[in-house]
């Protein structure tokens, strides 16, 4: 099974774009693969605070670590590239990780 990064966008229309992430997740775990992303988790309340901007790269940071084990990185771009997601999709090209990009035409 591989296991892959997602990228999504967070910040914006949160409400949308947690969906979005969310059935980003979908799709990878149907495709056979072991997804992960940071910016679900993290930003549950509880753990993380988002618009504070040391958690916001506690958990930054802590995605990025564990991207060091990722085969691949999975970038989502029906709602457009956030800044958090080129930072990803930088750090990927830096670690020559695989990158691939998909969409999901039937999310609303």
């Amino acid at each position: 099974m591989k296991f892959v990064i997602v990228e999504s966008p967070y910040a914006g229309d949160v409400e949308k774009n947690v969906r979005y992430a969310r059935a980003a997740v979908r799709d990878c775990l149907l495709r056979g693969e072991a997804p992960f992303a940071s910016h679900l988790l993290y930003t549950q309340e509880g753990i993380l605070r988002d618009e504070v901007p040391e958690e916001r790269t506690h958990g930054i940071d802590s995605g990025l670590e564990l991207a060091k084990r990722a085969d691949a990185t999975v970038v989502y771009t029906d709602l457009g590239e956030s800044r958090g997601m080129k930072y990803g999709i930088v750090a990927a090209m830096a670690a020559n990780r695989p990158i691939e990009y998909r969409t999901l035409p039937d999310f609303k």
